[in-house]
């Protein structure tokens, strides 16, 4: 059974001050070819929120903010769920599916240590997730 810190063994997660503005934050979500950015501390990498494309278009561009002028810490979703690098795959993919989120931060000892996204885990793991939802929903 795979374990958080397989996935992110060698993953150099998208982290930013929480000063960077959004437009620069979204430059370099789209440069990297990733949907989230982690918004930690300048000094230690301590996690203080999540930014993603899709708070971009909820908390900015659908509240007619700007992108150059509105701050990370504006718009992003503060002390979110994270999970540390020994969970297994199936029990981060159950996190990910009550909690529907697209992205989770692994964090150890405080700090960020990468981020997950549902497309990171195997065919296998997805299956027996949806195993289990379908089972539930029979119940």
């Amino acid at each position: 059974m795979r374990k958080m810190a397989d996935l992110v063994r060698h993953q150099d997660p998208l982290m930013l001050p929480p000063s960077v503005s959004v437009r620069e934050a979204c430059r370099r979500m789209r440069d990297r070819r990733v949907g989230a950015v982690l918004v930690v501390t300048e000094d230690d990498n301590r996690l203080l929120g999540i930014f993603t494309g899709r708070d971009a278009v909820h908390r900015v561009l659908a509240e007619g903010k700007s992108a150059a002028c509105t701050k990370l810490e504006e718009v992003m979703t503060r002390e979110p769920t994270s999970i540390p690098p020994h969970m297994t795959a199936i029990e981060a993919l159950r996190l990910m599916e009550d909690g529907r989120y697209r992205h989770v931060p692994v964090v150890e000892g405080g700090k960020v240590v990468g981020v997950v996204s549902r497309f990171d885990f195997s065919g296998t793991e997805l299956d027996r997730l949806d195993e289990e939802t379908g089972l539930w929903k029979r119940i």
